[in-house]
C-alpha cells in the first residue's frame, strides 16, 4: 500500500515498484480518472455510482470506493499480486477493507 497527499509521488513510486515486483498497480485516482471516459454501458454498478457522487461534488462514500476496488482486484491477474495506490484513504476503509481481505472476498467476483 502507498499511502499520502495527493502529488506526493505515490504514482510514480508505484510504477517503479511494480517493474521490479512484476505487481499490477491499482490507483483509485487512476479508476476515477478512466471512469469519466467510459460510455454507460461500460461502467459497473459502482463505477456510476461513483460518478453520480462526483458530478454533484460530493466525496465518494467508503462502501463505494471499497466495492470499486473489489471488482478491480477481481480482474488482477498478475502473478506479483497488486499494488495499492490511494487506497485506503480513511481508518473505515482501512477497516472494511482488512476485514473483506481477510474473508476473501475481493476474488468472488468474475470480471
Amino acid at each position: 500500500m502507498l499511502l499520502g497527499a495527493p502529488g506526493v509521488g505515490k504514482g510514480t513510486q508505484a510504477e517503479l515498484l511494480c517493474q521490479r515486483l512484476g505487481t499490477c498497480h491499482l490507483s483509485t485516482g487512476d479508476i476515477f480518472r478512466a471512469a469519466k471516459c467510459l460510455a454507460e454501458g461500460e461502467r459497473s454498478p459502482a463505477l456510476e455510482a461513483a460518478l453520480g457522487y462526483m458530478k454533484r461534488g460530493d466525496l465518494v462514500p467508503d462502501q463505494t470506493v471499497l466495492d470499486l476496488v473489489r471488482e478491480r482486484i477481481a480482474c488482477i491477474r498478475c502473478p506479483g499480486g497488486f499494488l495499492l495506490d490511494g487506497f485506503p484513504r480513511t481508518v473505515a476503509q482501512a477497516e472494511a477493507f482488512a476485514k473483506s481481505w481477510s474473508g476473501n472476498k475481493f476474488r468472488s467476483t468474475p470480471c
